[in-house]
């Protein structure tokens, strides 16, 4: 295939070359012409002009080719393309005017100035004609059955999508027109189509134009401007889909489709906040050539990590899990992206078993531990909340005790926004690792704790829920309709994660600026919406009452009177005075007498919780603190 578009793209520049050539020898003949017949001959004899004639279009050809003009596909080229053309015209013009005037003919200067202009303009013509020809040859007939849409966004980014969706035969799209609120540009035409305002009466127009599909064309668009068109498109039927990058100038011969990025709206859109990217070069040049174990690797957090340092190009990546199936999913993925280029180890176990991970840690000697595994659940944990501290609490414990006896040098653990004044047992375990994390300030491995909000689309979490209940038609069930979380997307979490790890001494617990809380009302509706189904009318949003320990709200991580600022604006670090070992180890004591008495007399968790409420001091029943929630 690539020998195919290779040699048709050489057949395209012989041809243009060609046309190129019989254009300047028409022209030359017809100046000619003119002046002979109309000006007394003032060019001379015919031999001698013949030869100026040569000379200028061999270097003009010359000039051409040195400002690569015959590498564009003129079809879809850009202005760009055209000043190359009119420069390699010009200074081919100037040289060989030059050479003539110097060595042979010092009278050349009207006839070298008027051939190439009019020459120029030739050559123009012929590739606005190819263009205006190839455009009308793909629209014969091509609107036909193709979907009506309107783009919102004249811009530089608007207008080359109407350029792609018009030039592609393949396209099952027709671009009917533009909505913008510039007004230098309303009313007028923008690549052939007319800019509308972004009013009420566009809206109107959009349904007597029968228009399907809204692209929305804008650069650099934030959540919140993308929330707002949202809202005002959703009073449409139209579906809403979004055009993200640039088309890119195809070179001839590298074939290929042009690169379209036209998608469907993401809820990660729609986040009530602005991604946070906060990985950087130190941060990856940190974890180059080092091995890296993660626990609880196949899990969301835990395989977006993997992603997140197999791109660091680590010593060595060590992936471990209980779970077989995530963890091969991961693996594979690696491996294809990959292939031998990364040094990959997976490894089958539980952090609850100290045998186990003595043995892998004895056989990998990480530079760098990523803690991930745990039992995330609220509602499970609450009932077999003796799984939730065995499993996240000494699972912390084991792995933070093999990370100092074979000399790791950073521990970081994944903790969460359930931890701050915990309702739940979920979150009260996850408070217990932070305690078990920030005592070893006396170790030489560094040892630091990542706090952050909900991640979006995570295993188990409410976006995969709501989109499964709004594929088989509904309802939307939300425990009530005014609790609000903070979220986050997966790699964004990933990479805080990491910059943690990068920057970690001891002992911190580094939070993230969450921005603003989101009502997941708010999010079912707006999910709702980006399905093409109207709220409450095709799909039912139900209350169904708070499961327990869930509190109608997460507490604000950033309060700034704890918080002390990093070399990143977003990232801080919480000022609290750490447990030591000793107060760790009589509150794990504690547990393990709640676990023991767990196991002799019941399979609920009041044995469990009553042990957290010693040990967590900031434990809260959840009625205690929502009854006090103002929405």
């Amino acid at each position: 295939m690539d020998k195919i578009m290779s040699f048709k793209g050489r057949t395209r520049r012989i041809i243009l070359r060609m046309i190129d050539v019989l254009t300047y020898v028409i022209i030359s003949f017809i100046y000619y012409g003119v002046d002979y017949f109309f000006l007394d001959n003032k060019l001379g004899h015919a031999g001698a002009y013949a030869i100026n004639a040569l000379i200028l279009l061999a270097v003009i050809s010359l000039f051409r080719v040195i400002f690569k003009t015959y590498t564009n596909v003129w079809r879809f080229t850009s202005t760009e393309a055209y000043f190359s053309l009119v420069l390699s015209d010009l200074t081919g013009g100037f040289v060989a005017w030059a050479i003539v005037y110097l060595t042979i003919d010092q009278s050349v200067t009207n006839h070298y100035i008027a051939v190439t202009a009019v020459n120029l303009i030739g050559v123009l013509t012929t590739r606005f004609v190819y263009r205006i020809l190839y455009r009308n040859h793909n629209l014969e007939g091509s609107n036909v059955n193709k979907i009506p849409v309107a783009i919102v966004g004249a811009g530089q980014i608007g207008a080359l999508l109407v350029s792609d969706l018009v030039n592609n035969k393949n396209s099952q799209y027709n671009p009917k027109f533009f909505i913008d609120n510039d007004i230098s540009k309303i009313g007028n035409y923008v690549a052939g189509l007319k800019v509308y305002p972004e009013n009420d009466s566009t809206l109107e127009y959009l349904k007597t134009q029968n228009i399907e599909e809204i692209f929305i064309a804008i650069n650099n668009l934030d959540s919140d401007w993308l929330n707002s068109l949202t809202d005002f498109y959703s009073k449409t039927t139209c579906k809403l889909k979004v055009y993200e990058t640039p088309i890119k100038e195809l070179n001839d011969g590298e074939g290929g489709e042009v690169n379209r990025t036209i998608r469907d709206f993401r809820i990660e859109d729609l986040l009530f906040r602005n991604k946070v990217n906060v990985i950087n070069k130190e941060t990856i040049d940190y974890y180059s050539e080092k091995t890296v174990l993660i626990t609880g690797g196949g899990g969301s957090i835990g395989s977006e990590l993997c992603r997140q340092i197999a791109k660091c190009s680590p010593k060595k990546l060590i992936i471990f899990d209980i779970y077989e199936n995530n963890v091969y999913e991961i693996q594979q993925e690696l491996l294809r992206h990959y292939g031998s280029k990364l040094d990959l180890a997976v490894e089958i176990g539980s952090v609850r078993d100290r045998v186990r991970l003595e043995c892998v840690f004895n056989a990998y000697k990480p530079n760098v531990v990523f803690h991930a595994a745990a039992h995330k659940h609220v509602p499970l944990m609450e009932h077999s909340g003796c799984e939730a501290i065995k499993n996240n609490v000494r699972g912390t414990y084991n792995t933070a005790d093999m990370a100092e006896k074979y000399g790791v040098e950073k521990f970081i653990l994944i903790s969460t926004d359930k931890a701050v004044n915990p309702t739940n047992i979920m979150g009260a375990s996850k408070r217990l690792c932070e305690m078990v994390v920030q005592c070893r300030t006396d170790s030489k491995t560094s040892f630091a704790a990542v706090r952050f909000g909900n991640v979006l689309g995570s295993n188990g979490s409410v976006i995969p829920l709501f989109r499964k209940q709004i594929e088989n038609g509904g309802p939307v069930t939300l425990t009530d309709k005014r609790i609000t979380r903070f979220f986050m997307t997966i790699p964004e979490a990933s990479q805080l994660v990491m910059q943690a790890g990068a920057m970690a001494k001891n002992g911190e617990l580094f939070v993230l600026d969450m921005g603003k809380s989101v009502k997941i009302y708010d999010l079912a509706v707006n999910m709702i919406r980006l399905s093409g189904f109207e709220p409450e009318k095709d799909i039912k949003i139900e209350e169904i009452g708070l499961r327990p320990g869930e509190k109608l709200y997460e507490e604000l991580l950033m309060k700034t009177e704890t918080l002390t600022k990093t070399d990143n604006n977003k990232i801080f670090v919480e000022k609290s005075t750490p447990y030591s070992r000793l107060e760790v180890e009589d509150k794990l004591a504690i547990l393990d007498a709640a676990i023991e008495q767990f196991n002799k007399e019941s399979v609920n968790s009041t044995a469990i919780k009553e042990a957290i409420r010693k040990v967590v001091p900031t434990f809260h029943d959840p009625e205690e603190l929502n009854k006090d929630f103002k929405n």
